[in-house]
């Protein structure tokens, strides 16, 4: 008897050519393969190998990205998961067909910034580890090429290629945290941005929920990532000014009374239609103190602004990137309400 003879009542060749030959203990005695054929099969020259506790490979040479992929995922999902899932035709079960697969856990870290298709992330085969996302709580640990990563609350998963994969800002977090190389912190938030995969405000706020801006290397990232966001944003309010045939406004100025106190810098103002538009790119960082004054600030600006009868439009950059032709809508119904209004006061509109 060598490893290729079959050591169940039922061959077990189907498994081997099924399209995902990764399964786990449970999915195999699901098809009748007990532990104890899965342990013969799996010794030094065998024809499967255990890639992690309780996931084996059916097949003897190295894995393929996506077979790691899929081994990480099953050794961290929550349960057994159905043969059908796996793409192997299994007998009846009792289990629910309608079950999600790979339910509570999700890529996260490098991986799932690949699968998100950034260029300066590493590719599958090069990573050593594979990040995977799981609740708080789990009594699970890290094993072979899986690293558990906890959360407190876990994301709406993002599916890619068939995979669940954690939103971007939330992929880069667990990416940064295990990162000292500054460069590569700044490649990575840089393209986050570049690429329009998220807002900088978004990157921030897991950054700062994960205790990540009291490293001098990322706090310098997050500046640089500000600042690109800032750009981006404005860039594309210019287009939209221009594409969407608005009346040329005056850019980036500060406001002021005449021989009166400065009332606050603007992104753009239409002098005659009394009209100023706010570009909001702040990203908020929880728990520093100088937060709530600078929202306080904000609001008091805006305020003081429409007591004078100046109408301010507020627009994000999301807003500016997911819907220019409704932003655009916005400004125009407010310039052409202008004329409705009773005449603002006169201000002075100087460059920034």
């Amino acid at each position: 008897m060598n490893h290729e003879t079959p050591l169940s009542p039922r061959p077990l060749h189907h498994l081997a050519e099924a399209p995902r030959r990764v399964l786990t203990t449970a999915q195999l005695r699901e098809h009748g393969v007990p532990v104890a054929v899965t342990a013969v099969r799996c010794r030094a020259g065998g024809p499967w190998q255990q890639l992690l506790p309780g996931v084996f490979l059916l097949h003897p040479g190295p894995p393929t990205s996506e077979e790691r992929l899929h081994a990480v995922l099953l050794y961290a999902a929550r349960g057994p998961l159905p043969l059908a899932a796996a793409g192997v035709p299994a007998q009846p079960s009792a289990q629910d067909p309608h079950r999600p697969v790979y339910a509570e856990v999700m890529v996260t870290g490098l991986a799932a910034l690949t699968l998100h298709g950034f260029a300066t992330s590493p590719g599958l085969s090069a990573l050593e580890k594979i990040d995977v996302l799981v609740e708080r709580g789990r009594r699970l640990r890290s094993a072979g090429c899986a690293r558990i990563v906890r959360a407190a609350g876990l994301p709406a998963a993002e599916a890619v290629t068939g995979l669940p994969v954690a939103p971007v800002p939330r992929a880069l977090a667990d990416a940064v945290a295990g990162l000292s190389d500054a460069g590569t912190v700044r490649r990575l938030l840089t393209e986050a941005v570049r690429g329009g995969y998220c807002e900088p405000s978004a990157v921030v706020r897991e950054l700062t929920g994960a205790g990540l801006l009291g490293r001098p290397h990322v706090v310098d990232a997050v500046g640089l990532l500000l600042a690109e966001g800032r750009a981006l944003a404005e860039d594309r309010l210019y287009r939209m000014v221009r594409e969407h045939g608005l009346p040329d406004p005056v850019w980036n100025v500060d406001l002021r009374l005449p021989g009166g106190p400065r009332l606050g810098g603007v992104d753009a103002y239409w002098p005659e239609q009394a009209v100023a538009l706010e570009l909001d790119t702040r990203a908020p960082r929880h728990g520093r103190p100088n937060d709530e004054a600078r929202c306080s600030e904000y609001a008091r600006k805006r305020e003081h602004l429409e007591r004078l009868g100046i109408t301010v439009v507020h627009v994000t950059p999301r807003k500016l990137r997911e819907s220019p032709d409704q932003q655009a809508t916005v400004v125009r119904t407010a310039l052409m309400a202008a004329t409705d209004r009773d005449p603002a006061a006169h201000v002075v509109a100087l460059p920034r």
